[in-house]
């Protein structure tokens, strides 16, 4: 499957579904200014949805995240805590 057209329309909209409560969960739970959902395929060539959090003065503000700056981990104890808010707040 490579693009959104690819899947049916019950498939379609469970996965805005799902992107619009992602959306909501990091909003709350990274303090994000803006959330940006995105469809990108081009270097994987298989059709894949982004849920970015982003913030007013993250390094790559105000422009696209890919391609720009170096990736900043989590460190352990907060990833296991956003993993857990997830699992709770999102039913994983």
């Amino acid at each position: 499957m490579l693009e959104l057209t690819d899947l049916d329309q019950a498939d379609q909209a469970q996965l805005i579904d799902e992107a619009a409560r992602a959306s909501a969960f990091l909003k709350i739970h990274t303090r994000a200014d803006k959330i940006n959902i995105g469809a990108l395929g081009n270097v994987v060539r298989q059709f894949h949805l982004h849920v970015v959090a982003r913030k007013v003065g993250d390094p790559a503000w105000p422009g696209p995240v890919w391609g720009q700056g170096v990736a900043t981990p989590y460190g352990d104890a907060a990833a296991q805590a956003l993993v857990e808010a997830a699992r709770k707040d999102l039913g994983f």
